[in-house]
């Protein structure tokens, strides 16, 4: 509890434009919590981006890309506190110390280190092993009651219940023990190209994806060439994926339940799906798009939001790091 509220964290990478998956998957329904009921935190995680080779100076344009994101999106930085995960250096000194009490044998459960090893072959690092360990400092940090988190990353929640149950077995109740955050499911938006895949901004082929901030044209032909299959009839059903997945998005986006969508496609082909979800999509997208270029022409907006929540995730971080720090024996700063 944080101010008498829940306190909630959770985060995206700052490594690319997110996707209409990440937007449907989890920030539209960050825009829909309560916010009487929770004290949300919500990081830009620009530590977590560098276990893969970033260029510098993209790096900094697309974490200040996603900050802007988040508000367009719907999340006011004055009621949430969205900030960058670099601006507040307990994330990094609690993870230190709670290396110190999870075990090789646990990180070397992780299958997101297996995935990404094979991926980048020739840059397997200790950031990449001890990953978890960050994100467990990240949610234990702000005291999180709960965590919003998809079934890809449960794991990662389970490590960090893992290690908080542990230091509080051994120095008391310190940390808050984690729970999924148990609001609106987020839909899991499939590869365009792919549809057996999750869409990932990382995909190589451009249009397996459509990102927040595709012009309408673009969007438009990605969905043209969406993925189907030889039949032309419009059903949800497993054995037809791509289909599903188009439905999905417009179900997601319409908010109607997928016996009406499909009734609604009821003797149209797979063209009329694909401009209709299109439609559906950059209709959805616009205020977003519009938001956000008007909040990156405006500077000293944007730069004084990210001083403001900086300072105020660096009060919540620090109080916690204090604690932490004088349990395990580390002397008690001089005031």
């Amino acid at each position: 509890m944080i101010d008498g509220k829940k306190s909630l964290f959770s985060g995206m990478q700052a490594t690319g434009t997110i996707t209409l998956g990440n937007y449907l998957g989890a920030l539209k329904n960050w825009v829909n919590i309560d916010q009487n009921e929770y004290k949300c935190f919500y990081s830009v995680v620009d530590m977590h981006s560098i276990t893969v080779r970033q260029d510098p100076a993209e790096l900094r344009k697309r974490a200040r890309s996603l900050f802007a994101l988040y508000i367009a999106a719907g999340l006011d930085p004055e009621e949430n506190c969205i900030y960058y995960q670099s601006h507040v250096s307990a994330h990094a000194e609690l993870m230190w110390i709670l290396n110190c009490f999870t075990y090789m044998g646990e990180m070397n459960r992780m299958t997101q280190f297996k995935d990404k090893s094979k991926k980048h072959p020739e840059n397997i690092n200790t950031g990449l092993f001890t990953y978890p360990v960050l994100m467990a400092a990240d949610i234990l940090l702000y005291q999180s009651d709960v965590v919003p988190v998809g079934i890809d990353q449960m794991q990662h929640l389970e490590i960090t219940r893992d290690i908080a149950e542990r230091f509080n077995h051994i120095y008391g109740d310190v940390f808050t023990i984690p729970e999924a955050y148990l609001g609106k499911t987020g839909t899991k938006i499939m590869s365009l190209q792919e549809p057996t895949k999750k869409m990932s901004k990382s995909d190589e082929n451009a249009n397996a994806h459509i990102l927040l901030l595709d012009e309408p044209d673009v969007i438009m032909r990605k969905f043209k060439k969406a993925v189907t299959d030889s039949d032309a009839c419009i059903a949800y059903s497993e054995d037809k994926p791509g289909v599903k997945n188009l439905i999905d998005i417009y179900c997601a986006i319409s908010g109607k339940k997928t016996q009406e969508a499909v009734a609604e496609f009821e003797g149209k082909g797979y063209g009329d799906l694909k401009k209709i979800v299109g439609e559906t999509v950059v209709e959805e997208l616009r205020p977003i798009q519009e938001r956000y270029n008007d909040l990156m022409k405006n500077k000293d907006y944007l730069n004084q939001m990210i001083k403001d929540n900086g300072e105020k995730a660096n009060y919540y971080a620090t109080k916690t790091l204090r604690k932490v720090q004088h349990k395990v024996g580390f002397p008690d700063r001089i005031r």
